[in-house]
């Protein structure tokens, strides 16, 4: 049975309509139009879905919508804080195709929001937490460089 369910999306309190098992990507795609948000395997798998939940990366397509009560930020609601990382993402070949992209800047600005451990090396760290994500074009290194040399520079 059809249910309201009020969320906080990109910093707007939002109401949306859902039935128990819609998950949250469907929501943000088909209610909110945010086409950030890619609907891609629907089994948690590829990452292309991934959005912050009060700040952590979350597949959005295995993450039932009714039980989201934090606040939710997809890549159009990163805003200024994304735009080295997009610029970096165009500098390294971070993207091919670019239906990946928006998943992986999502969880790129979230690794970037860390506090990274005294003596951890940050190549081998990045590359390890974006393996959630999924890129059938690039190879990863592209990535993984734009990620790195935006670190470096916030440093």
């Amino acid at each position: 049975m059809p249910e309201s369910t009020a969320l906080r999306v990109n910093g707007a309190q939002v109401t949306v309509t859902t039935e128990p098992r819609t998950s949250l990507a469907r929501v943000l795609r088909e209610q909110l139009r945010l086409t950030s948000v890619k609907l891609a395997c629907e089994r948690g798998e590829c990452g292309a879905c991934t959005v912050l939940i009060d700040g952590a990366p979350r597949m959005s397509c295995i993450t039932p919508a009714r039980l989201v009560r934090r606040d939710v930020v997809t890549a159009e609601g990163l805003g200024e804080e994304a735009h080295d990382l997009q610029a970096a993402f165009a500098d390294h070949g971070a993207f091919q195709c670019g239906f990946c992209t928006s998943g992986q800047l999502v969880h790129a600005a979230a690794i970037l929001r860390e506090e990274l451990p005294a003596g951890v090396e940050l190549e081998p760290f990045v590359r390890q937490r974006l393996s959630g994500n999924i890129c059938r074009c690039t190879g990863y290194n592209g990535l993984v460089d734009a990620v790195c040399a935006v670190a470096e520079e916030r440093r």
